[in-house]
Formats: C-alpha cells, sequence, structure tokens
C-alpha cells in the first residue's frame, strides 16, 4: 500500500533535515580548518567533527576528517557522559581528553565535547577530534616503552566552565609541549568548532520548528541501521579468513581476521593476531574498530551515512593484549602503522565474497615522520657547532603511496587511503618549520603490475634548511612485505628509506639526518587487479609515454613492446604474450 499523503510528507520532511544535520557538522569542521594553527589540522584536516544525541550516539559526521578520528569519537562520546552527565552540563561548558583507550588511540589527538542547549534544556552534543602537532614525551614515534613515556595525557575534565576557559590546564599543556602556541591554538580552535556547530543547530530547528532532536535522531538511526543489514544481508552469509604480514618494528606482525556474515551484521574476530609489541606501533580496541569498520563500510555500505545506526551492525573481537587491543600503559604512539592496515585485511576477506571482488592491497599506512630540531635533539653536528643556536622546532609531514587496482579500474598514486589525510603542501612545511624538500615525484614503475595497475607511490627528499641536522621520528611501513596483487596481479614496489649520502637509516624509530644530508623517502606502490598480460596493450604504451613505466617493464611485466620512438610494436607484443 502507497504511503498516505501526510506520511510521505513527514519521511520528506525528516530528509531534508538530516541533510541539513549533515550540512551543519560539515560547517563544524570547515569552522575548525578557518580557525586552526597547525599544518596538521588545517592542511592536512587530521580531525574528524560531528553531532550526538542526548545518549551519546552519533547522529552525522562530517564528510572533511578521517575514519580513525570519527569512528574512535562515535564511541567516545559515552565516556564523556559516564564522567560529567548530560543534566549537569551548562551552557558554555566544554570537555577535554587525549585518552588513548577512550578515544582515537594516542595522545597525539585530542577530543573536545560541548553539550548544545535549545531554550534552556539541552538537546545534544557536538565532538571533535584533532591531532595536534606536538604533545610532548618523546614525540610521535614508536619507540616508548610505555604510555607514560608518549607525552602529556589529560583525563577526562573541563576546558570550559560557562565560557570561562580552564587556564590551570591551557598553562599545564604549554608547559609541556615543545609547540605551545600551535597547540594551545588548536584547543582554541576545538571549542570554537563546536559552538559554530551549535550556532548551526539551532538556527536549524528553529527553522523547522521543532524542539530537540529525538524524534530526528531516531529515525537516522533505525533508517541508517536498516540501510546497512539490507547490504550486509545481500552478501553471501559465512565466514572468511584472510591474514596480512607486517613490518613490525623489531619483528614481523600477523594481522589475522576472521570475518563473519550473518542476517544481523558482520563481526569480525582477530584471533590469532600477533602479541602487542614492545614499542609504540600498538592499537587500542576502540581505534581497531573505527578502522575494521570503515573497512566494511567501504566496500558493503558506502553509500550509508555514517552514524550510530549504520555502525551498529558491526563488530569486532580482539584477543586482549595482542597488538590490536593492547593493554594500558603499552606504548601506542604510532597505533596508525598497524591500525590504517585493517581496511585491507577486511578487504581480503570480503573479496572472497563479493561478486567481482575488491580493491587490491595499497600502501594504507602513512608515512608521516615528525620531524624535530634543536641542539639537544639530534645526535649528529659538524665540529664547531653552537648547537644553542640550532632552530628548535616540531613539526609533522604527511604523505603516502599509492592505492591497490580496483577491479575495473587502476589504483590512485600517492593518495592517502585509507586515512583520508591529505597532504601537506610542501610550502606549507617550509613556511613554518626549517625544513628543505629538496625533490618530490612520482615513483616511475611502482605500482604493481596488472590488467589493472597498481597506483604509484612517491619520492621525497627532505633534509634541514641552511644544512642543518633534523631528528626523525619514523613509523614507515610495507618495506619488508609490499602491497599483494589481486587475482593474478603483482605486488606493489616496497618502500624504501635513506640518506642522501647513500647510509642507510632504519624504518622505524628515531633517526638524525646528519648537517648537508637529507632523508630520501621511496614511498611503496599499491598491488595490481588481473593478469598483467591482459591489460589493452594502448594502455601499457600511455603509461610507458607518461612516465608511469619503464618500456623494460612494459616488456617483461606485461608483455608489450615499445620501440625506442614509442610507438607499439604489435607483432612483437603478439609474440611476448604468447610464448
Amino acid at each position: 500500500m502507497a504511503a498516505r499523503p501526510n506520511a510521505a510528507l513527514a519521511q520528506i520532511h525528516q530528509q531534508i533535515m538530516w541533510s541539513r544535520l549533515i550540512a551543519v557538522v560539515e560547517e563544524q569542521a570547515q569552522t575548525m580548518l578557518r580557525t586552526a594553527f597547525s599544518t596538521s589540522v588545517r592542511e592536512a584536516g587530521d580531525l574528524s567533527a560531528g553531532v550526538f544525541d542526548r545518549h551519546g550516539r552519533m547522529l552525522a559526521q562530517a564528510v572533511t576528517g578521517t575514519p580513525g578520528h570519527v569512528n574512535s569519537m562515535a564511541n567516545a562520546v559515552k565516556y564523556f557522559l559516564d564522567v560529567y552527565p548530560l543534566a549537569g552540563m551548562k551552557p558554555g561548558d566544554h570537555y577535554i581528553t587525549n585518552d588513548p583507550w577512550l578515544t582515537s588511540g594516542h595522545l597525539h589527538d585530542i577530543t573536545v565535547v560541548t553539550p548544545s542547549f535549545y531554550r534552556g534544556e539541552a538537546v545534544g552534543l557536538f565532538a571533535n577530534t584533532i591531532h595536534v602537532v606536538d604533545i610532548g614525551g618523546l614525540g610521535m614515534g614508536p619507540d616508548g616503552r610505555q604510555v607514560f613515556e608518549e607525552g602529556l595525557s589529560i583525563p577526562i575534565m573541563p576546558l570550559a566552565r560557562e565560557g570561562r576557559m580552564n587556564e590551570d590546564l591551557l598553562r599545564l599543556v604549554r608547559a609541556n609541549v615543545r609547540e605551545p602556541l600551535q597547540v594551545e591554538g588548536d584547543i582554541y580552535a576545538c571549542a570554537a568548532c563546536n559552538d559554530e556547530g551549535s550556532r548551526r543547530l539551532i538556527e536549524m530547528m528553529d527553522e523547522f520548528e521543532i524542539a530537540n532532536l529525538d524524534r530526528l535522531g531516531d529515525s537516522i538511526i533505525e533508517a541508517s541501521r536498516e540501510a546497512a543489514l539490507e547490504r550486509i544481508r545481500a552478501l553471501p552469509a559465512g565466514t572468511y579468513r584472510n591474514t596480512l604480514t607486517m613490518d613490525g618494528y623489531d619483528k614481523p606482525l600477523v594481522l589475522d581476521a576472521a570475518l563473519t556474515i550473518a542476517d544481523n551484521g558482520i563481526h569480525v574476530d582477530f584471533d590469532g593476531t600477533s602479541p602487542a609489541s614492545s614499542y609504540g606501533i600498538n592499537v587500542v580496541l576502540n581505534y581497531c574498530l573505527a578502522y575494521t569498520a570503515f573497512g566494511v563500510k567501504c566496500l558493503v555500505a558506502p553509500d550509508v551515512p555514517n552514524n550510530a545506526g549504520s555502525l551498529a551492525p558491526i563488530t569486532v573481537a580482539a584477543p586482549e593484549g595482542c597488538v590490536l587491543n593492547a593493554n594500558r600503559p603499552w606504548p601506542v604512539a604510532a597505533r596508525h602503522t598497524v591500525g590504517q592496515m585493517l581496511p585491507d585485511v577486511v578487504a581480503g576477506c570480503l573479496h572472497q565474497a563479493i561478486a567481482g571482488g575488491v580493491p587490491a592491497e595499497g600502501a594504507s599506512s602513512l608515512w608521516n615522520p615528525q620531524i624535530f630540531g634543536g641542539g639537544s635533539l639530534v645526535d649528529e653536528v659538524e665540529e664547531g657547532t653552537d648547537t644553542n643556536a640550532l632552530p628548535l622546532f616540531s613539526t609533522v609531514i604527511f604523505h603516502c603511496g599509492g592505492t591497490g587496482a580496483r577491479p575495473a579500474k587502476d589504483g590512485l598514486s600517492a593518495t592517502s587511503f585509507p586515512s583520508g589525510v591529505r597532504t601537506i603542501p610542501v610550502e606549507a612545511t617550509e613556511s613554518i618549520a626549517p625544513v628543505v624538500f629538496y625533490r618530490r615525484e612520482f615513483r616511475d614503475g611502482s605500482g604493481g603490475p596488472g590488467k589493472f595497475r597498481g597506483g604509484l607511490g612517491q619520492i621525497i627528499e627532505i633534509g634541514g634548511a641552511d644544512a642543518n641536522p633534523v631528528a626523525l621520528l619514523c613509523n614507515f611501513e610495507r618495506v619488508k612485505n609490499p602491497a599483494r596483487g589481486r587475482n593474478g596481479g603483482g605486488a606493489g614496489a616496497p618502500g624504501t628509506v635513506t640518506l642522501r649520502s647513500g647510509r642507510p637509516i632504519r624504518p622505524k624509530g628515531r633517526q638524525t639526518v646528519p648537517p648537508r644530508d637529507a632523508m630520501c623517502l621511496h614511498l611503496p606502490g599499491g598491488g595490481g587487479f588481473g593478469d598483467p598480460r591482459a591489460r589493452d596493450p594502448e594502455r601499457v604504451r600511455d603509461d610507458v609515454l607518461d612516465g608511469l613505466i619503464s618500456a623494460e617493464q612494459a616488456r617483461s611485466d606485461y608483455g608489450v613492446a615499445i620501440d625506442a620512438s614509442g610507438w607499439l610494436d604489435l607483432a612483437e607484443t603478439a609474440r611476448l604474450r604468447n610464448r
């Protein structure tokens, strides 16, 4: 039976309000980008923003942001409400924490939660998570052996009470970080962006003449949950397994997944995964759930809005004490190194269940070294150098290799997936820190061969300005275990890390770039999809002419002959492919 006109109109009205709510949180996120001090937020967009109902359920998230932040934040708000119930909050209140086990997995991520009031009544909450450029301690590297070494820990506490900032907390933050102006400025931006979200929400409620978000919130969550379940139920039920071997810090790590599809949802069990590392690459369960759920949603229900409803059918289990469910106080500063590989693990399971297959593995884990300068921070200086005169600074850069080829398209080159963090422009980094980029370009030939080619990595050379030494905190994956192809596609090129002088350096841990030298990063490529000999020879020729692969690779990997003039030799190609 067709819906009654009034019922149909009500559904349209609900959809309009839902779309408007998404616009509200996008404005919230854009306010953060416009007011943040650090390049990690304003340039890279390493943030998330969302609106929650009175029970702490996420109703909408901004498109701008990262899944590691937003999906962790989806669970985090309830912890704030456990400590500070909504009934005791007042207008102008803001609450803050960077507890890794309650939010997004390491101390560099700060979450701020703010109640929103309409006509004197608390109607919901706004929350955001950002990555600050520094939080003290050893920095964002894997060298710490306990979380206590990794920086300043802020328990859930007030950032502001009735509009008055907690100056005691801000003094404590300034005293413990290397970039106090940037960090404090970003914290103020967190409060500003939540205030803007609240202002936009009040305008929306006035416009639509609603007194609270209860009915709209219930509708959003139920519709999203049912839409996600509909996509899940369209898949063949069963349990699908996949393992992925990572470089690790001092020894390889194995991520072992069993993904079960049932009528009530998808459950991913990581039993069999390696124990927690002694170094700071461990993942907390909240962050494990965040990237696992993101991997599932990308492949199963990408068109369903991300909120508490669509996330509810996706559940995760990981043995306590494994690298994906580390106990406090195990070190977690570089948790993204492992966590961002989880969508590849999930994809390997779903490849067995989704008709046509799923993308090949990609570089996946960000290559984002934290870079320090200053006399006491570097190990190698030229004789006679006044180390006290070296500039003191801390900055972080975000870069990524290639994504895996898709079942019907090539992979994307130098693209941040699954993190979604944008590359910080070279000019932005050089303008705020005394470093120099000597080279940044595509890494030719790094994409895995296949009917559809993997995305290319990139080559980056960076060193200290004025020939000064700099210290690095490295978190580089896919050096020993490159991205695997699918359906006969080849692996992407592994990453390499050296100094321009030729001296090798370790892919993880604290390093020093000596004076007049530079760090050379060759980022990994994505895996290929399908038999390389099935790739259209014309496309192979175009890849050669575009400088994406060499003529030698065209011949050896694809069986395509390109002469010195760039012409396709059809007779030789036929011979190569038929032998």
